[in-house]
């Protein structure tokens, strides 16, 4: 086939250019690898390369019996280039001002603008602790709000406040963040968990209200229960074992996110959704796709359980 044929409804994103933020695994990674099989340019940032992964996971990684966090933006992007599209890996240290300017100074250096920024880079898994994290909050360790909010909360902030003037120049473009929301329900188990994903949901909201008069988007994402590599880690599963898994049973991958982010950016009237957020599963049914297995995964949610 053709490269001019491989550009209508199989590369569906063929030149947008996207920033995905935190994508050497998990959510982040989900999402490159999606935007990378329709078409886009992908610069996959984070802190782990192949060479050298990211410190400060010290916990989750010793109670998952892991030697270092999983995937690299190296292999990430090598994966989005399999895929179809360009992936280009850019350690970035996400709560570092200067390494963000830098990375978005380059992205209009050698493109000219900028279609998408996914923020995604979480800083909360630093200060993770199976046996602490359920504990109610006047037990908790403020390094978990630290974590979260200076390393996840300002992540998003940050990234999008640089990316913003590319974007308002345009006229066009769009900002994705990736939440956890249940319809207003608190996210039983964690407080300090539920006031930050609270605030991003907040940040998607007020930051739309100001980018709107500019063309420019801004909405937040929510999934369900992903199998991230953490997950399965957790459960001693694989992505190929995890049907044998009971407790896996309700869970989704991290392409099914990565499809919501490929179907939004490519919807030519995604202002329209701009403040709000929206569940993955919603959206599936909306846009028509389903996740990597064929399943349309219903949403995930709290009440009840």
């Amino acid at each position: 086939m053709a490269e001019d044929e491989m550009r209508g409804d199989d590369r569906p994103l063929w030149g947008r250019v996207a920033v995905v933020t935190g994508a050497s695994r998990g959510a982040g990674r989900g999402i490159a690898l999606e935007l990378g099989a329709a078409g886009a340019t992908v610069y996959v940032t984070g802190r782990s390369t192949r060479a050298e992964p990211a410190r400060g996971y010290d916990n989750i990684l010793r109670e998952n019996g892991l030697a270092a966090p999983p995937g690299s933006i190296d292999e990430t992007a090598e994966e989005v280039a399999r895929l179809g599209g360009t992936g280009i890996a850019v350690r970035v240290d996400h709560t570092r001002d200067d390494e963000v300017r830098a990375l978005f100074g380059r992205v209009e250096a050698e493109h000219g603008g900028l279609d998408l920024l996914v923020n995604n880079a979480w800083g909360g898994h630093e200060a993770f602790s199976v046996t602490s994290f359920g504990a109610p909050f006047w037990e908790q360790d403020m390094d978990q709000w630290d974590a979260m909010f200076d390393r996840g909360v300002r992540n998003h902030l940050l990234a999008s406040r640089i990316a913003a003037p590319i974007l308002i120049r345009q006229k066009r473009g769009l900002i994705v963040t990736t939440t956890y929301w249940d319809r207003g329900h608190y996210l039983k188990g964690n407080l300090f968990y539920d006031v930050a994903k609270a605030s991003m949901n907040r940040l998607a909201f007020a930051m739309a209200e100001e980018l709107r008069p500019h063309g420019v988007a801004s909405l937040a994402v929510s999934p369900g229960w992903m199998r991230t590599e953490l997950v399965l880690a957790s459960q001693k599963a694989t992505e190929e074992t995890w049907r044998e898994h009971p407790s896996l049973a309700r869970t989704e991958s991290p392409r099914y996110l990565g499809r919501a982010v490929a179907a939004l950016a490519g919807d030519v009237e995604v202002l329209r959704k701009s403040g709000g957020i929206h569940r993955v599963a919603d959206l599936a049914a909306e846009y028509g796709f389903t996740d990597t297995d064929g399943r349309l995964v219903p949403p995930f949610e709290l009440d009840g359980e």
